[in-house]
C-alpha cells in the first residue's frame, strides 16, 4: 500500500509492532480507568472528588515521568527505563485493591501506575523507534506506534468492564497487573543489540542546552499550549464519561463500549495523522484536529443523550483523540532534531498532562458541586477552539522544504 511504502526499510516494521505492543499493554489498562470510579466509590466511600483528585494527581504524574524517563533513555538506552516502568505499574495496579485511604489511593493509582505508566509510554518509544528508522519512516511508524495505545484502549475497555462485573473492581486490577508482565519479553525484543546513544560533543552542548534553547523557542511554547487542551480534554472524559453516561440514565456497558469505540476510532485517527504528517504540515494537522473537538461537544450537548449517540460521540472523539501525538511529536523533531526528542516531546507531554490533571480534577469537583458536567463541556469547547488558533502562528518549514532537505 503507498500509505505503507515508506516502511519498507529492515527492521522499520519490527521496530514498530514492538514499540506499538509495549504502548497497546500500558496505555490499554490506563485509558479505562474511570471504569473503576463508580465501584470505587461504592465499595471504599471515599468520594468522587478524592477519587479525581487521585486519577488527576496520576494524569500529573504520568506527564511528569515522561521527560524525567525520555531524559535517562537519551542517556542510558531505553532498556533500563521499559523495564522499570512496567514493574513499577504493575506494583501500583496490584497493591490499589488494598488501600483505604484517599493517601494510600493517591499513591497507588496517583503516583505508582502513573510512573510506571509514563515511562513506557510515548516519549521513550517514539524516541527510541525514531533514532532506529530513517527519517521518511518516522512519520506513518509513530501513527502506528500511537494506535497500538488506542488499538488497547480498543481491547482493554470492555474486558474490564467485565471483569469488574464478574470478579468485582479488585480482582479485575489484579487481573490487568498480570497482563502487564507481558510487555517485558516485548521490550527486551525492542531493545535487544541496542546500546545507549553516544556521548554529545562539548560542541554540541548536551541535554541542558537542549532543553534552554526550546523553553525559548516561541514556536515550542505554542505547541506546549495547545498540547496542554488535548489533555485537559482526553484526562475529563477518560475520567469522567462512564459517570455522564450513568447520568443520563444509562447502563455501564454503553460506557465501556464508548470507551472501546474511542480506541478503535483512533486507530484509524492515528494511521491518518501518521501519514499526513509526510503531506501537509503538522501545525495545521493539529489546527483540524482541535477545531473539530470543538464541534464535536457543541452536537453532543444538542443531541438526545441515547447509546446511540454516546456510540456515535465516541467514534467522532476517538479520529483525533491522541491522533495528535504523531503531528505534536513530528513538529517536535522539526523544530530540534531526534537527539533529544525524547526528553523535549516529554516535556511536551507534561504540559499534555498538566491538562490531564485539570480535567480530571475539576470534572470532580463541577459535579459535586452542580450534580452535572455542563459547565465542563463549554470550557471543553473554549479550550478546544483556542488550541486550534494557537498552532496556527508556529513556524514550521513547509512540508516539501523538508522532504527536500
Amino acid at each position: 500500500m503507498k500509505l505503507f511504502s515508506s516502511m519498507n526499510h529492515p527492521g522499520v516494521w519490527m521496530t514498530t509492532l514492538m514499540a506499538s505492543s509495549i504502548l497497546m499493554i500500558t496505555m490499554g489498562s490506563r485509558q479505562a480507568t474511570g471504569l473503576y470510579v463508580g465501584p470505587l466509590n461504592t465499595d471504599t466511600g471515599l468520594g468522587i472528588v478524592t477519587i479525581s483528585l487521585a486519577m488527576a494527581i496520576g494524569q500529573f504524574i504520568w506527564g511528569a515521568a515522561q521527560p524525567i524517563a525520555g531524559a535517562f533513555a537519551d542517556k542510558y538506552g531505553p532498556r533500563p527505563v521499559l523495564l522499570c516502568g512496567v514493574l513499577t505499574l504493575v506494583i501500583g495496579s496490584a497493591l490499589t485493591p488494598f488501600v483505604t485511604s484517599s493517601w494510600g489511593l493517591i499513591l497507588t493509582l496517583g503516583i505508582l501506575t502513573a510512573i510506571g505508566a509514563g515511562a513506557c509510554s510515548f516519549s521513550v518509544l517514539l524516541g527510541a523507534a525514531a533514532q532506529r528508522m530513517p527519517t521518511e519512516s518516522r512519520g506513518v511508524a509513530s501513527g502506528i506506534i500511537n494506535a497500538g495505545g488506542s488499538f488497547g484502549q480498543f481491547v482493554f475497555a470492555p474486558i474490564i468492564g467485565k471483569l469488574i462485573q464478574w470478579v468485582g473492581w479488585m480482582g479485575s486490577m489484579w487481573a490487568i497487573a498480570v497482563v502487564t508482565l507481558l510487555a517485558v519479553p516485548l521490550l527486551n525484543k525492542l531493545t535487544s543489540n541496542t546500546h545507549a546513544p553516544v556521548k554529545p560533543s562539548e560542541q554540541e552542548g548536551g541535554l541542558k542546552k537542549a532543553v534552554s534553547d526550546a523553553m525559548r523557542n516561541p514556536s515550542y511554547l505554542l505547541l506546549h499550549l495547545g498540547f496542554f487542551t488535548c489533555g485537559f480534554h482526553i484526562a475529563f472524559l477518560v475520567t469522567h464519561l462512564p459517570t455522564e453516561v450513568g447520568l443520563c440514565g444509562l447502563s455501564p456497558t454503553v460506557a465501556s463500549w464508548s470507551l472501546a469505540l474511542i480506541g478503535l476510532a483512533n486507530i484509524v485517527g492515528s494511521l491518518v495523522a501518521g501519514s499526513c504528517v509526510n503531506l501537509y504540515r503538522s501545525k495545521y494537522v493539529l489546527a483540524v484536529m482541535y477545531g473539530s473537538r470543538a464541534v464535536l461537544i457543541a452536537l453532543y450537548l444538542a443531541a438526545p443523550k441515547t447509546e446511540w449517540t454516546f456510540y456515535a460521540f465516541a467514534v467522532g472523539l476517538g479520529l483525533t483523540w491522541l491522533a495528535t501525538v504523531p503531528p505534536t511529536a513530528a513538529l517536535v523533531g522539526k523544530l530540534f532534531g531526534i537527539r533529544y526528542l525524547a526528553t523535549l516531546f516529554g516535556l511536551t507531554l507534561l504540559s499534555h498532562q498538566i491538562g490531564g490533571f485539570l480535567g480530571a480534577y475539576l470534572g470532580g469537583l463541577v459535579l459535586e458541586a452542580n450534580k452535572d458536567y455542563q459547565w465542563m463541556w463549554w470550557a471543553d469547547i473554549a479550550l478546544s477552539a483556542m488550541a486550534a488558533v494557537i498552532n496556527l502562528p508556529i513556524k514550521e518549514a513547509p512540508i516539501v522544504k523538508m522532504q527536500a532537505t
